[in-house]
């Protein structure tokens, strides 16, 4: 048992899942991750660099992965804003990454050290086009650790990148965990090419889960990497079919990655009253349950682990039977979205947002919960 931070943990996670190269550029609230990264990194045999900018960050990133390593940079809200073309561009060139981001209040420069989770809508949306996005969110310090190495496995199963999103208070806080690395049986790896060099292999033929099967760079192929769409070769192609089904695919790849990490659903089975929270507000809104519990009434949370993509017909069973859902964010409002989009209109879908950079409390959702005045628990 260790007393470690958030930022920390992430850090640990990385080096544990195999990471051999990080460029990034320091920002607070994420700064930890590349200090600690700094000394460790190259002691375990990767290479730490830092960058002139964010978007020189996730560019030596995405160049490190094509040569086969496993690679990670780290930031807050207005370098991952910087990152949104090199994002774009690693979803369509299907370039494995990890971005972490450690989220603050925005927009601009806003409060450097003051928690919020304003990125989540910039995770799917930030890069233009039809981008299919996958973003995980933590809750706790041994879950940092742990959806860190499952980044890394499942940007390279899936070659993708991957964006692991917690807030402040989550990167900041410490607790007592034991981190159990994992077996060397855990780690997935990127598909490999079918057929040696030479054989007329197709770097972006994809395997059964629609996936790419690139080589890396140096290992004696011939293919080519674009930002455009592209045929199987990787040459440039303006087929508006071939674009249709190059854009289902990348979307259909991503499909299993919320049922691989599923929702933790608290109190959930007879709960008529759910809070759905992520990242340090689920942590609030576990403890909300309980006293709501405690006065009778029939509370219950769901608390999404992965934010992209949204598994809409898991989220409608999961919640179908609550009348009331309660959407608390540290923002003004950005999953209460999906959960609206979602769920049926019979049930009632209430936000409750926050900003300004203070987290929020136990207190202030029980009285968003007697204010809504849900009904109690009913006799068996």
């Amino acid at each position: 048992m260790e007393l470690i931070q958030g930022n920390e943990a992430c850090a640990r996670g990385a080096l544990a899942a195999g990471l051999k190269f990080f460029g990034g550029y320091p920002i607070s609230p994420s700064s930890e991750i590349a200090e600690i990264l700094s000394s460790r990194l190259p002691r375990a045999g990767g290479v730490f660099v830092q960058m002139e900018d964010e978007m020189a960050s996730l560019g030596s990133v995405i160049g490190a992965s094509l040569g086969g390593l496993r690679a990670m940079t780290a930031t807050s809200g207005p370098g991952f804003t910087l990152m949104q073309e090199h994002l774009g561009y690693a979803s369509l060139a299907e370039i494995p990454c990890v971005v972490i981001d450690v989220m603050r209040v925005g927009p601009s420069t806003g409060v450097p050290t003051a928690p919020s989770q304003g990125d989540v809508m910039q995770a799917r949306w930030g890069s233009h086009g039809d981008r299919a996005a996958l973003a995980l969110a933590p809750a706790s310090v041994a879950e940092v650790y742990d959806l860190t190495v499952q980044a890394f496995n499942i940007a390279d199963r899936l070659r993708a990148p991957v964006v692991v999103m917690f807030d402040e208070v989550i990167g900041h806080m410490r607790e007592g965990v034991e981190l159990v690395p994992p077996r060397p049986e855990d780690i997935w790896r990127r598909p490999d090419p079918v057929g040696p060099p030479g054989s007329g292999h197709r770097a972006y033929a994809p395997n059964e889960e629609g996936v790419a099967q690139m080589p890396r760079f140096g290992d004696g192929y011939r293919f080519h990497v674009t930002g455009l769409f592209h045929d199987e070769r990787g040459y440039p192609s303006t087929n508006a079919e071939l674009v249709r089904q190059t854009l289902e695919r990348l979307e259909r790849k991503l499909a299993p990655v919320p049922f691989w990490l599923p929702p933790e659903k608290y109190r959930l089975g007879d709960a008529s009253f759910v809070f759905v929270a992520y990242g340090a507000v689920s942590r609030v809104a576990r403890e909300a349950v309980d006293r709501l519990r405690e006065e009778g009434v029939a509370a219950g949370l769901y608390r999404p682990r992965v934010l992209w993509p949204v598994a809409d017909a898991q989220l409608r069973e999961d919640l179908a039977g609550a009348e009331t859902v309660v959407v608390a964010e540290l923002n003004r409002g950005q999953w209460v979205d999906v959960v609206a989009r979602a769920l049926p209109r019979s049930i009632r879908i209430v936000s409750h947002g926050k900003s300004g950079g203070e987290p929020v409390t136990t207190d202030e959702l029980l009285a968003a919960a007697a204010d809504l005045q849900p009904r109690s628990v009913k006799s068996s």
